[in-house]
């Protein structure tokens, strides 16, 4: 009986080796490539959902060309303002994006460098934490620059900067790449054409806007954009007010007074300036000495 048995199992197990021995490694490779796909899968989620870039600081302080002691700041409804190096800004923590950033435009910042995009990440100087990348993904709306990226290619770091996402605003694709980039390179134009210019620029920040994502990033119904040039004595100023949307108008038919933007924000724009200075100005409705394209 033992050697029939010897027989068969030395007959027979050749052939069922054959069979099992294969499979078996055929379902250890299955094992190996399941556990590599979800390894891939987690580390992939965990790269989208938890990892930050290194903030963009520059490591030279001499990189550093404008001093921001002499911009004309408005004032700040929420105390939360911020300094970077080649823009300044005033946070609201309420609808996650700043309520006004304001910064030079200098003939020498109109450059043409060719800039690697870098990543949208949170602004490391909001005491708050500016609002996540992620709120806009999926939502339907660009993540619009406040202070243009092509205002600040003259600097690897300034333009860098510029993906903070305090100084970005949901915006609308067809808004955001139409009528608002028509604006810009108007700005870039009178840059050219006058001089140095200060810009100040956000959204009309108000109660029952449409927001998006876990952090309810509000979506403006407009933006403004208030541009001066000359020294404070004989300063020229011109400011703009559009509704949230593509339009094929003239840039000049959005011009409005700084006082009307005030009302609707709540900002006071040129505080700095004498009273009687002021109330002149920011009442003004004139393009007189302002050249469109």
């Amino acid at each position: 009986m033992y050697s029939t048995h010897l027989t068969i199992v030395c007959t027979y197990f050749p052939l069922f080796a054959k069979q099992v021995i294969p499979m078996r490694k055929r379902e250890k490779n299955k094992l190996i490539y399941t556990g590599m796909i979800l390894f891939f899968i987690v580390a992939f989620w965990l790269f989208e959902n938890f990892y930050t870039p290194d903030p963009y600081a520059s490591p030279d302080t001499s990189n550093r060309t404008e001093y921001q002691g002499e911009l004309l700041l408005p004032t700040s409804t929420t105390g939360d303002i911020v300094i970077h190096d080649h823009f300044t800004l005033s946070y609201n923590e309420r609808y996650e994006q700043a309520e006004w950033v304001a910064y030079h435009l200098k003939k020498s910042h109109l450059t043409y460098d060719d800039r690697r995009r870098p990543y949208f990440i949170e602004d490391p100087k909001v005491r708050t934490k500016s609002a996540d990348w992620r709120n806009y993904r999926g939502s339907g709306f660009d993540r619009g620059h406040l202070c243009p990226a092509g205002d600040r290619r003259f600097s690897e770091y300034a333009y860098n900067q510029t993906f903070y996402t305090s100084n970005i605003s949901p915006q609308r694709n067809d808004f955001n790449a139409g009528v608002w980039n028509r604006l810009e390179m108007q700005v870039r134009s009178w840059c050219k054409q006058y001089g140095d210019l200060q810009v100040m620029v956000g959204g009309v920040l108000e109660r029952g806007m449409e927001v998006i994502g876990e952090e309810d990033v509000a979506v403006p119904d407009a933006y403004f954009k208030i541009i001066t040039r000359g020294s404070a004595e004989d300063l020229e100023v011109i400011a703009f007010l559009m509704p949230h949307k593509e339009s094929q108008q003239a840039l000049v038919n959005f011009v409005i007074s700084i006082d009307e933007i005030e009302r609707l924000t709540g900002i006071d724009f040129l505080e700095e300036l004498p009273n009687n200075q002021e109330d002149k100005l920011e009442s003004s409705v004139s393009s007189k000495g302002w050249k469109f394209r």
